[in-house]
């Protein structure tokens, strides 16, 4: 015990005041003892007698908020105290005392205590004093607390109404993306049923018909792979990313066309095989271009790029259309987000492409990156590990 700081001055430390014989008093009443690291002295709504004084060593002092969170309110050390209310008062233990290293303590029963103030009565005035200055310190320790919890309660109710009104916002978005596809289904059908379309109307009715239909089914998959991605992890096999990519493209052509937007795929030879699902994998490219192409300018150009990188194989996918303003950029994979109007241009979506896009990639342990400038474009970058 030659490197303990003695009682002798560890006590007029945390009593100032006292008197040599009142140091001693309280010593010859009190015991001294080791203890090793991870030793809990002090348990929280314990009834326990017995107080301590730290003669070396270092404790955390632990609470536990809400039933739940263990919450770490300070660190004590040589000179310190703690379980002082034992002295006093029969209440429970208000928080927990663990060792963090070896340590040396003081302990002072309340049959101790009894003693030394039969003897030294200005001991007990000056340990009460200390015992009501810390009761004050943590009082205030206690309404910093509150207001931290209050604080907390009310970021936590924010985040409640805006979490209600993007439901809100997705349950009208869902409404108008599945009404619009399906009245015109529904009134072309009603058409061929009564006879008002015949010979060369039928098959570009027919066509209309199909392409509202498949919308719709397109929405439903959607909304059904979202729900499942997180409780499905597919068996993962070499997957050939160019032609997944060259296949998605092509379907898209027709949409592109529609808009002038030039689609220009490079970089595709070489490409190793990647480790993953394909229909999973397609489906997170399907967004990226579904997008590139909703934000492009009429008679604008897409660029789906390949590359490798070591051990993995990356595929781009860049458009030169409105960009990402700096303000929404962290709520882009959020669910449901829905960019609904860009100056005077307004698009369709229900906000969930690239929500499964980031999600998809996460369960394919790859990455998925994102440069973009307002006003210049967007450019998201899928980075899958190689199958071999």
């Amino acid at each position: 015990m030659t490197n303990t700081r003695t009682p002798a001055k560890i006590i007029p430390r945390a009593f100032p005041g006292i008197k040599a014989d009142e140091v001693q008093e309280i010593i010859m009443n009190s015991r001294i003892q080791a203890y090793p690291p991870e030793t809990v002295l002090c348990k929280e709504n314990e009834i326990e007698h017995v107080f301590y004084m730290v003669l070396e060593g270092d404790f955390e002092v632990s609470k536990v908020i809400n039933n739940s969170e263990l919450r770490v309110l300070k660190a004590l050390t040589a000179g310190d105290f703690f379980g002082e209310m034992a002295l006093i008062h029969n209440a429970p233990r208000a928080a927990t005392v663990k060792s963090k290293t070896s340590v040396i303590v003081l302990e002072l029963d309340k049959d101790g205590f009894d003693r030394v103030l039969k003897h030294s009565p200005s001991v007990a005035m000056a340990m009460v004093g200390e015992i009501s200055s810390r009761l004050r310190q943590n009082d205030q320790m206690a309404i910093d607390d509150l207001r931290v919890r209050a604080s907390e309660l009310a970021n936590a109710y924010q985040k409640l109404a805006e979490q209600d009104l993007i439901r809100r916002e997705f349950l009208s978005n869902i409404a108008h993306e599945l009404r619009t596809p399906l009245m015109v289904a529904s009134g072309y059908l009603q058409a061929i049923k009564k006879g008002m379309v015949s010979g060369e109307q039928m098959s570009s009715t027919v066509e209309t018909v199909a392409r509202n239909v498949d919308q719709i089914t397109t929405l439903a998959n959607d909304l059904l792979f979202l729900q499942e991605i997180e409780l499905v992890l597919p068996e993962f096999q070499a997957v050939n990313i160019v032609e997944v990519t060259k296949d998605i493209v092509a379907k898209y052509e027709d949409r592109a066309r529609l808009k002038n937007v030039t689609i220009k795929v490079k970089g595709e030879r070489g490409i190793s095989e990647v480790k993953g699902d394909a229909q999973s994998l397609g489906r997170a490219v399907t967004a990226l271009l579904d997008n590139a192409i909703k934000f492009s300018p009429i008679n604008g150009e897409v660029e789906v790029r390949f590359e490798e990188q070591r051990e993995r194989a990356l595929v781009s996918l860049e458009d030169h259309g409105i960009g990402i303003a700096p303000e929404i950029r962290p709520r882009i994979f959020d669910r449901f987000f829905h960019l609904e109007k860009s100056g005077d241009e307004l698009y369709s979506g229900i906000g969930i492409g690239l929500s499964i896009t980031r999600q998809v990639i996460m369960q394919h342990n790859g990455t998925l990156d994102v440069e973009s400038r307002p006003g210049h474009g967007s450019k998201f970058t899928i980075s899958l590990m190689k199958w071999r």
